[in-house]
């Protein structure tokens, strides 16, 4: 059964470009692990210190390998200071 997640970060006042870099680095070794079948970052138009990760993956051992991968450690052990907020929520595809 596949997961499928958004993730909804909110950057600290002067932090939106760092946070930007941080998130986009993400998506290329993101798309490329097994298991990957969809991984984008957008930026909100209207609020540009809002940003949504939405990622599927094919199934639980998918997610777990990309929580182990290299590039999500420094992305885990680097967010932190440029963002204010931070929470996910499970999605359920519809049709």
């Amino acid at each position: 059964m596949t997961i499928t997640k958004s993730v909804t970060f909110i950057a600290k006042e002067g932090s939106e470009e760092k946070m930007k870099e941080l998130l986009t680095a993400m998506v290329i070794p993101s798309k490329a692990e097994d298991g990957c079948i969809f991984y984008e970052i957008f930026q909100y138009e209207k609020d540009r210190k809002r940003f949504m990760a939405v990622e599927t993956w094919r199934d639980e051992a998918a997610l777990d390998g990309h929580k182990a991968s290299a590039h999500y450690k420094v992305y885990k052990s680097s967010y932190e200071p440029y963002c204010d907020d931070k929470y996910s929520d499970e999605l359920e595809v519809l049709g």
